[in-house]
């Protein structure tokens, strides 16, 4: 009989790619600064600070701020990237991931979300998918991130299982990383040569299953 109890899913690149919106609102934000932001320039932000990214945006338009004016810069950036996500449909949700966090509730397991996203309860109204969750983490709730195993731990605590029986769903190396920290086995959703720590690698959760899952 398998150990798995519970299933532990990452907001952005697992459940939505919300990437576009960061990648809309940091462009806005420059081109009112008077230069342009790339799409090659928005990739080396993965994974990257809002205070850091907003720094290394600066620096690539030879624009120097005051810390006081690169706060004021990066709330602007954020109240642009809120009413953006709060725009969102229902579509948006990525191929098959409804799909299966509705199968694993359905085969009795638990369902938790842990994101670094202050604005995930918002994101998961507008897709419609706050009941498909038993227990919510998001950073309003942890103060460490990943790769600190700590949003998935508490993720784990509040759903009543223990991190062994847990299958953490993630799209970035820190996830993985936060899911090994924690005990827990791991899915990565994206590619083997980036996540390949993980128990098992897939582009998306439209070829997960139950199956698949157990196998682990």
């Amino acid at each position: 009989m398998s150990t798995i109890k519970a299933c532990l899913f990452d907001l952005d690149g697992v459940i939505v790619d919300t990437a576009v919106y960061h990648y809309k609102a940091w462009k806005q934000l420059a081109n009112s600064l008077g230069f342009d932001f790339t799409e090659h320039q928005n990739e080396q932000l993965k994974g990257v600070s809002r205070v850091r990214s907003l720094q290394l945006i600066l620096g690539w338009g030879g624009v120097t701020k005051t810390e006081a004016e690169q706060e004021q810069l990066a709330t602007l950036k954020n109240t642009w990237y809120v009413e953006m996500i709060s725009r969102m449909k229902p579509d948006e949700v990525l191929p098959g991931a409804k799909q299966f966090v509705e199968d694993c509730r359905n085969a009795g397991l638990k369902t938790a979300l842990g994101s670094a996203s202050k604005n995930s309860m918002m994101i998961l109204e507008k897709i419609n998918m706050v009941n498909l969750f038993d227990a919510i983490i998001d950073g309003n709730k942890v103060s460490k991130a990943k790769p600190d195993p700590e949003v998935f731990l508490k993720g784990a605590e509040a759903v009543g299982v223990q991190p062994n029986e847990c299958v953490v769903f993630e799209d970035a190396i820190a996830g993985i990383e936060a899911a090994i920290a924690g005990g827990m086995k791991s899915v990565g959703i994206g590619s083997a040569d980036v996540l390949g720590k993980a128990n098992l690698v897939v582009s998306g959760l439209s070829e997960m299953t139950l199956e698949r899952l157990m196998g682990l």
